[in-house]
C-alpha cells in the first residue's frame, strides 16, 4: 500500500488496539484479518460500524476462509469488501481504491464541522447523535457557513448566497 502512496497507519495485533487506534487517529479505510489475536475480525467490523456509525471508515476483511458461509458472515457483520488469500497485492490496492472513490463521493452529501454533521442529501443535521430542527432557510444558512468553516462572510456575501439577493440595501435581514 505504502508503495501505491497510501499512507498506512502502524497495524495492531489485536481487534481491541485496533479500536483504539480508531478512536485517536480515525481512517478512511481498515484492513483486518478475519482471525486476528483477541477479536475476530468478524466481531471488530460489527465493533467498527457500531461505534462509530456513519464516521465508520470502510473496511475490508482478508483470509483464508474461502467457504461462501464466512463470506456472508463477513458482509453481514458490515465489510465493505471481502478478499480471499492468496491475492495479488494490486487487486487489494485497486479494490481500496474503489471503496475509497465510492467513500468520497458518499462524503460529498456529508459535512462536518465539530460535533456537526450535515446530510445535505437528506437536508438533516445532527449534534453528535441529537438531530437538530432546523427551517430550509436555517439549514442553506448552516450550510453555507459549513461548507467554508475558515471563511468570514460579510451580509452582503450571505445575502447572495443564502437569499440569492443582488440587491444590498437592507442587509439587517442577515441578522
Amino acid at each position: 500500500l505504502r508503495d501505491s502512496e497510501f499512507e498506512v497507519a502502524g497495524g495492531t495485533a489485536d481487534g481491541r488496539e485496533a479500536l483504539e487506534a480508531l478512536r485517536e487517529s480515525p481512517a478512511d479505510i481498515v484492513a483486518s484479518e478475519v482471525e486476528p489475536n483477541g477479536m475476530s475480525g468478524f466481531d471488530l467490523c460489527r465493533a467498527i460500524k457500531q461505534t462509530m456509525g456513519e464516521a465508520a471508515p470502510a473496511v475490508v476483511l482478508l483470509t483464508s476462509l474461502a467457504d461462501p458461509r464466512d463470506i456472508v458472515r463477513g458482509l453481514e457483520a458490515g465489510a465493505d469488501d471481502y478478499i480471499v488469500k492468496p491475492f495479488n497485492p494490486k487487486e487489494l490496492v485497486a479494490r481500496i481504491k474503489t471503496r475509497l472513490r465510492s467513500r468520497q463521493s458518499e462524503q460529498q452529501d456529508l459535512i462536518r464541522v465539530g460535533d456537526l454533521t450535515m446530510n445535505v442529501a437528506a437536508h438533516e443535521v445532527l449534534r453528535g447523535d441529537q438531530p437538530i430542527n432546523l427551517t430550509p432557510l436555517e439549514f442553506d444558512l448552516l450550510l453555507t457557513l459549513a461548507s467554508k468553516p475558515q471563511k468570514v462572510f460579510t451580509r452582503e456575501e450571505l445575502l447572495e448566497q443564502v437569499w440569492g439577493y443582488q440587491y444590498k440595501a437592507d442587509t439587517r435581514l442577515v441578522n
